[in-house]
């Protein structure tokens, strides 16, 4: 069995999620696996998480894991999406995980002989934060979102609703 791995970065709002759904539902044999990372809920969370599950329906199955994300892939028998890669960042931080946690964390899951659709926040695009807590989460998002890339078959940039492939 081919398996792929696939990454879908773009800005906030861009598209890349309902675009790597798509995209992962066309590469999927069984019903997939949606594995959302989100841990930190505010009402504007709920929003976006209520939002979310309208959006893919019942055509995935979902986990919901904020931390471990080789654990759950490992276990999965077909093509997993990770929805998304920056709240996982954020939620590591959170819990004081160092930056060469999530890279070994990030190369298990590359290494998996299974397919993996990843998203993730294109964040370095502006200026450099004030906020050192903010300029850390940019810089380890680019470090990442390069390995991810490094190692995918194939990468899409996505802005206005348009996922373009750039690999």
């Amino acid at each position: 069995m081919k398996t792929t791995k696939a990454l879908f970065i773009g800005g906030i709002k861009s598209g890349k999620s309902f675009n790597a759904e798509l995209y992962t539902l066309k590469i999927a044999k069984v019903k997939p696996i949606y594995l959302a990372t989100t841990e930190f809920i505010d009402d504007g969370m709920k929003k976006r998480i209520h939002n979310h599950k309208l959006q893919r329906q019942d055509k995935f199955e979902t986990i919901e894991e904020p931390l471990k994300l080789y654990e759950s892939i490992s276990t999965c028998s077909d093509v997993v999406l990770v929805e998304c890669v920056s709240m996982w960042i954020n939620n590591m931080l959170y819990h004081d995980f160092k930056f060469d946690d999530m890279k070994k964390e990030l190369e298990e899951v590359l290494a998996l002989k299974q397919s993996v659709v990843f998203v993730l926040n294109d964040v370095g695009s502006g200026i450099i934060p004030e906020n050192k807590l903010a300029r850390k989460f940019v810089d380890i998002s680019g470090k990442l979102s390069q390995l991810i890339a490094s190692k995918c078959d194939e990468v899409f940039h996505t802005i206005a609703g348009i996922s373009t492939k750039i690999k």
